[in-house]
């Protein structure tokens, strides 16, 4: 089942994680997938359902690729679900388009506060927009009363399954911040959260079990293996956790081994070869990392030997001088790299993009509130999907590479393992 809605903001992940966790309590095995770029949700539906939650991003990885993750999830699974990005018909491709390419049957999650009958007029709209969309049927969410949801019902048109109601429910609502979702490691009552919501759900038709969709393989071409021998050092906490499983399967499936470390708690980096600095939430850890001085000199130490050091998004911040908040705290850092960072209330990078790394052509995104000053000229730029402009800048300085720029590596298998190989 897919789960979309009219725009964002409408409780999609709330529902989506409700309706995992319900069939995961009933001894179901399900697989949830992400359609977009977004980190934080997969987090919260991995904690839902109790198994990886993958990207199902056409533009980044790819028909085939999707095909498969969707394959190889339908032989273990008893249900799939995906959570839609935005609102079911926009950006390109859109949800709209994923469930119909996949012939998953959609449900429409609909925030019905302040709204009565007009609600069927944006169930009708969102079922016929596009023409041949497989059609499951709409849920209305933060309903305020039984008189509430009756007028809702009365709206809806002929034909249009009517999936019931969630109540308004501030136990139920995840907590958000400026890039999103909190994480899910950063709420304490998340479980309980979801138990509640679950329960909830259990009483709506949309806990009805759909009719089964065929999926079919797309197997690519065995991967080399460059990087067999290599042990890639990937930073992973609470300052530090936008991290694809596809990207570290992927480095795995080529011959890599994994070592997680914390630069927020780690006095010491592991004997690695490589070092991956993934985004994630720096700037709310400031006082830490800049306080873990063994840690920035290992690393340092790491980046002076010339060996490879690929940083993203927060991973850049962090090698940078300084940064400084939004209360305007400045902390010192690791200086790997020239320059200091400031955070912006106002969203300064957004949208997907592709960057010429590492002899190839790696597609990703890029989501950011700050902006940072160097005198390093960049290497390359990254260039924007819609219109092919400049993007993102890419730095470089020896074996060191970073970018505001997330990648996605399966989109180019032999650019990914180039950013890691000494």
């Amino acid at each position: 089942m897919f789960l979309s809605a009219p725009a964002s903001g409408q409780g999609k992940t709330t529902v989506t994680a409700a309706l995992a966790r319900h069939h995961a309590s009933q001894g179901r095995r399900v697989r949830v997938f992400k359609s977009g770029p977004d980190f934080l949700d997969p987090m919260i539906l991995e904690r839902a359902s109790g198994r990886p939650v993958y990207q199902l991003d056409l533009w980044m990885g790819g028909q085939a690729h999707c095909r498969q993750l969707l394959y190889d999830a339908a032989g273990e699974a008893d249900l799939i679900l995906v959570e839609g990005v935005m609102g079911l018909h926009d950006g390109k491709p859109s949800s709209a388009e994923v469930a119909r390419l996949f012939a998953i049957p959609v449900a429409a999650i609909i925030d019905a506060q302040a709204m009565a009958q007009t609600f069927g007029a944006v169930a009708y709209g969102l079922k016929h927009y596009a023409g041949d969309l497989p059609f499951h049927g709409v849920l209305a969410n933060r309903v305020a009363s039984g008189r509430h949801e009756q007028l809702l019902r009365e709206g809806m048109p002929d034909g249009l399954p009517f999936l019931g109601s969630l109540p308004q429910d501030e136990h139920c609502e995840l907590p958000d911040r400026h890039l999103g979702l909190v994480q899910a490691q950063e709420v304490e009552d998340l479980d309980q959260r979801l138990q509640r919501a679950g329960a909830l759900i259990a009483d709506t038709g949309l806990a009805t079990v759909p009719e089964g969709v065929r999926f079919f393989p797309s197997p690519a071409p065995p991967l080399p293996r460059p990087l067999e021998g290599l042990r890639i050092g990937v930073a992973r906490d609470l300052a530090f956790s936008f991290l694809y499983r596809a990207n570290l399967e992927l480095l795995r499936s080529m011959g890599a081994e994994l070592v997680f470390f914390s630069p927020l708690a780690d006095a010491a980096l592991p004997a690695v070869d490589s070092v991956y600095l993934p985004g994630g939430y720096p700037e709310l850890h400031l006082e830490a990392l800049s306080a873990n001085r063994a840690l920035a000199g290992a690393l340092l130490r790491h980046a002076q030997a010339g060996k490879p050091l690929y940083a993203e998004c927060g991973g850049m911040l962090y090698l940078l001088e300084s940064v400084t908040d939004l209360q305007g705290r400045r902390a010192v850092l690791t200086g790997i790299l020239p320059g200091d960072a400031l955070l912006h209330t106002r969203r300064k990078g957004l949208g997907y993009q592709s960057a010429p790394i590492a002899g190839g052509l790696l597609r990703g995104h890029t989501f950011h509130h700050s902006s940072i000053a160097t005198t390093l000229k960049p290497a390359a730029l990254a260039a924007r999907r819609e219109d092919g402009s400049a993007g993102e800048a890419i730095y470089t300085r020896g074996r060191v590479l970073a970018s505001y720029f997330h990648a996605y590596f399966p989109s180019d298998p032999h650019a990914a393992a180039g950013l890691f190989v000494p």
